[in-house]
């Protein structure tokens, strides 16, 4: 059969899978015939880190195969063969009733047959089955969480097949030693040590061309692109994605090949690449289908469900309800044909109809929910003792807890949890206890009954505490926090809120996008506890001192919320080189600080002041969805010049809310310049358009302004210190791109023109010169300080559609982050300037300008300067000449962001044609 490894399991599953076989020739080098095991991701607790528990609430139930999902999945190894068998005694019948086990759930009784079987293998001097049962023990002892009883016995695996090395040089020890270091590299990932586990399955790789094994070596690409992606290597993982694609589809139809597409589909969906995903899913089930594979082509349609909810969300985000419905309605038609063919596995037969559940409740269609139960309820009865169907049990009944107000019973749901909760003990599965305990807690707590939920979200985490397991302990404390708050008792709340944050920001580089599930409930899932965590800091009476540690606290957790919303857009760790906000502002005596803070009942003000060692709060009593409202109504208004009265009424609105309360203080302290730190849908729109009815003055003629993505920079460096020398680009003409129109900018070349009369040196793409080669080919050649593209393009929050055009292609933020990034290792002067000058936000999407502040903080530019509509006017011509007159002159950033703007305003007061300019990143 297929061997089959696991570091942790995946982030939207937890598929049972098998362990590497003990050597035997009955067995062939096939990973195809092994069913694919699959599991849930909704109710899954799990087993494994981070991802999978993140989205309690609101999760997609992905199911996938064996190969694949890292930093929860290793992949399926073919089985081994070619020595023979040892004889069929007491180890082999250990090794055998391991395997059951392991494939049952039963990690602990499968660690204690495994451990005497590897002393046994030993004491005979058969060195690679004890090599072999080493490795499957390691893979045990991932499942349950004790990561340095796993090192250990995946090192003794590797040094056991080390001193054979030379004695031995057949195929089969080839082969296992291969399999050894895929699952180190595994297990590698799991504990954050990515560069190491990419290094490790190279190592692996290299056995598995050598023994010419193409299954085994195409499931090691998807490892290492899934690592690829998690180390930021965005175009190198997809390159490789790409190779295995071509690999498969050369393949004459087989079962191999649909497995293979199938595994390549899932991985695409994990790594946010969804159409792709739905592209290759299709095939696999085509390919399953002709060649009368019904077992692969249920799992290609479930994987399919998968995909297409995962867009259901996307769209959500956009604001495309419309669109989001259709996908909804083909995500319940794939899980309903997965669960209807003839001779699909109870366990794809279960897991669809699951997932069909919990999608039938958020489309509200509780009738034909309530018509599945007792299917999935009698399916769940039958299931034997094993981690599996704990998982199955707590996804169901988080199901059901969603119909209490439709005719399903507390106390039904109350008893399914308990049952599963003695199974995890009966297991000896204490990560599995603690996930069923603390979902009975979180059920106590919506039903009111708040000291039975506080008793048992304390034993769930003292469960989790037990194994390390920060990915649950984050949620238990969370959950903590908001039975404490609703019993009324603000500082116990407001620790447990701490110790929750604190967790989220120990697992920060777990938390980072390998799965579009947490891209598309981030924002019920980790979102709400920075939020909330802020509120509480802000509500508690202490004395003067406190208060200030509390919103300097504050103003910190806002500042790690907007990392992890961007190491969420990359699905990878924003890491740069960083210096303090607060040190720059000390020199800086005339710029202020601002940090807006949206709350659910009032917008929350923090203000840092040069010279002064406090900082300062207040407080405007509106609630969110007012605010918001208002921010929503503005930014579409703002790209249409007619609208200058709805502009002006919006925007005086919001300078009363958000300037009004602090002017004095800007006022007294003769600030000059301001930077803010937005928070959600306030970045969307330009702060110079906040108008004082009072002064009859946009914000933009009293102050400089510029934005930035937190509280530190890259290393800021006054621009007149920096000869201007700039890459100028551009597209003109219409273009039709990946079905796309993209109308004329006929005031490009004009805008060129003009820029390149302001700066000493310069170099033109304009038009057909504009590709992604040219300018990658000036950029690694030439140390340019300004790199000024005047193209269309669109920032949104979702990565796929963030965007510029070159002439023939779209350049994806992705793409355009490693273009200007790849130039720090041939060239390493900084990018000074990097000007982004036809984009827009995405209509209807309310977080759009999180796609600008990851170019902002991603391409290596000090700073950013970008539109937020598309203005195609001599306007745009006249402010850029005016712009780069006022840097030649050695102005600040924002100072001559500012004059370029008034220029422009003095002539043409509409707001459409001055204000879409925002500045994010160094003002200097």
């Amino acid at each position: 059969m297929a061997a089959f490894a696991k570091s942790r399991p995946s982030p939207v599953l937890d598929a049972a899978s098998s362990l590497l076989p003990r050597r035997s020739t009955d067995d062939a080098p096939n990973i195809a015939n092994a069913a694919p095991t699959q599991s849930l991701m909704g109710g899954n607790p799990p087993a494994g880190l981070t991802h999978n528990l993140l989205q309690r609430r609101e999760r997609l139930q992905h199911s996938d195969f064996k190969i694949q999902n890292l930093k929860s999945t290793i992949k399926s190894f073919p089985s081994l063969a070619t020595t023979p068998a040892v004889n069929q005694t007491q180890t082999s019948s250990l090794v055998q009733q391991s395997q059951a086990l392991y494939e049952a759930g039963q990690f602990v009784k499968a660690v204690q047959l495994l451990k005497k079987a590897a002393v046994e293998f030993k004491a005979t001097n058969d060195a690679l089955n004890e090599a072999v049962t080493l490795t499957n023990l390691s893979l045990s002892y991932q499942q349950l969480g004790q990561w340095q009883e796993a090192n250990e016995a995946i090192a003794l695996s590797i040094k056991v097949l080390q001193t054979l090395k030379d004695s031995d040089s057949s195929q089969e020890q080839s082969q296992i030693i291969a399999q050894a270091l895929d699952v180190q590299g595994g297990l590698e990932f799991a504990q954050g040590q990515t560069e190491v586990a990419l290094s490790t399955w190279q190592e692996a790789a290299k056995i598995y061309q050598y023994l010419d094994d193409t299954s085994a070596l195409i499931h090691n690409r998807v490892n290492q692109a899934q690592a690829m992606q998690a180390l930021g290597n965005y175009l190198q993982a997809h390159k490789t994605l790409i190779s295995v694609q071509q690999v498969l589809q050369k393949q004459a139809d087989s079962s191999v090949k649909a497995t293979g597409l199938y595994n390549l589909g899932n991985v695409l969906r994990n790594l946010g690449y969804l159409n792709d995903s739905q592209k290759i899913l299709e095939e696999s089930s085509s390919v399953a289908k002709r060649v009368g594979g019904a077992i692969a082509q249920s799992n290609a349609l479930l994987s399919l469900g998968n995909t297409t909810r995962a867009q259901t969300y996307a769209q959500l985000s956009l604001g495309n309800s419309s669109s989001a419905k259709d996908y909804a309605k083909r995500a319940i038609q794939y899980y309903q044909q997965a669960a209807q063919i003839a001779s699909v596995t109870p366990t794809t037969r279960l897991q669809a109809q699951l997932n069909l559940l919990r999608l039938l409740i958020e489309q509200e269609e509780f009738g034909t929910a309530k018509a599945l139960l007792p299917q999935i309820q009698s399916q769940i009865d039958n299931l034997p003792l094993s981690r599996t169907a704990v998982n199955y049990r707590i996804n169901f009944a988080q199901s059901l807890s969603k119909m209490i107000q439709n005719e399903v019973q507390p106390k039904d749901v109350a008893k399914m949890l308990a049952q599963a909760v003695q199974v995890a003990k009966s297991l000896k599965d204490e990560r599995t206890e603690s996930y069923a305990l603390g979902t009975l807690g979180e059920l106590y707590e919506q039903i009111g009954q708040l000291s039975d939920a506080k008793d048992l979200t304390q034993q769930a985490l003292v469960k989790a505490e037990s194994i390390d397991a920060q990915d649950i302990t984050y949620q238990w404390h969370w959950q903590m926090g908001r039975i404490l708050q609703k019993q009324s008792n603000i500082p116990a709340a407001t620790d447990a809120y701490s110790r929750a944050y604190n967790a989220l920001k120990s697992l920060r580089n777990d938390l980072v996008a390998i799965n579009p599930d947490v891209q598309f409930s981030f924002r019920e899932s980790i979102e709400p506890v920075y939020r909330q965590y802020v509120d509480l800091l802000l509500q508690l009476k202490e004395n003067t001192n406190q208060k200030q540690d509390n919103l300097l606290q504050a103003r910190q957790v806002i500042e790690s919320l907007q990392l992890a919303e961007l190491d969420n857009f990359f699905r990878s760790p924003c890491l740069l080189p960083r210096v303090d906000l607060d040190k720059l502002v000390e020199k800086e005596k005339s710029t202020a600080v601002i940090y807006p803070i949206i709350l659910d009942n009032r917008l929350e003000i923090i203000t840092r002041l040069p010279g002064q060692d406090t900082i300062y709060r207040k407080t405007t009593k509106v609630p969110k969805d007012v605010l918001e409202n208002t921010i929503e109504q503005l930014q579409k208004d703002l790209p249409v010049a007619s609208r200058e009265p709805d502009v002006k009424q919006h925007s005086q609105q919001l300078y009363d809310w958000l300037i009004r309360p602090i002017e004095s203080d800007l006022a007294n302290q003769g600030i000059t310049s301001l930077v803010f730190v937005l928070d959600g849908s306030l970045r969307n729109i330009p702060m110079a358009i906040l108008f004082d009815k009072q002064q009859q003055k946009y914000l933009i003629e009293k102050y400089a302004i510029s934005l930035t993505p937190g509280l530190q920079l890259i290393d800021p460096k006054p621009l007149q210190n920096v000869q201007l020398n700039a890459l100028v680009a551009g597209v003109e003409q219409k273009r039709l791109i990946e079905g796309k129109s993209f109308s004329e900018l006929s005031n490009v070349t004009q805008e060129l023109k003009q820029i390149q009369s302001e700066v000493k040196t310069s170099k033109e793409l304009l038009n057909q010169e504009f590709t992604k080669t040219n300018l990658q080919k000036q950029i690694q050649s030439t140390p340019f300080s300004v790199v000024h593209l005047a193209t269309h393009g669109q920032f949104s929050s979702d990565i796929e559609q963030t965007y510029i055009i070159t002439w023939d292609e779209l350049l994806k933020v992705r793409e355009l982050d490693n273009l200007l990034r790849d130039r720090g290792e041939s060239r390493p002067e900084t990018i000074e300037l990097l000007v982004l000058s036809a984009c827009k936000t995405a209509t209807g999407d309310k977080r759009a300008a999180l796609g600008l502040a990851g170019v902002a903080v991603r391409a290596g530019a000090r700073s950013t300067l970008a539109t937020l509509w598309t203005v195609d006017d001599e306007s745009t011509s006249d402010f850029m000449g005016e712009l780069y007159r006022q840097l030649d002159a050695g102005v600040t950033k924002s100072q001559a962001l500012q004059r370029a703007q008034l220029a422009i305003l003095a002539k043409e007061n509409r707001p459409y044609f001055w204000a879409p300019y925002v500045l994010v990143g160094n003002w200097l």
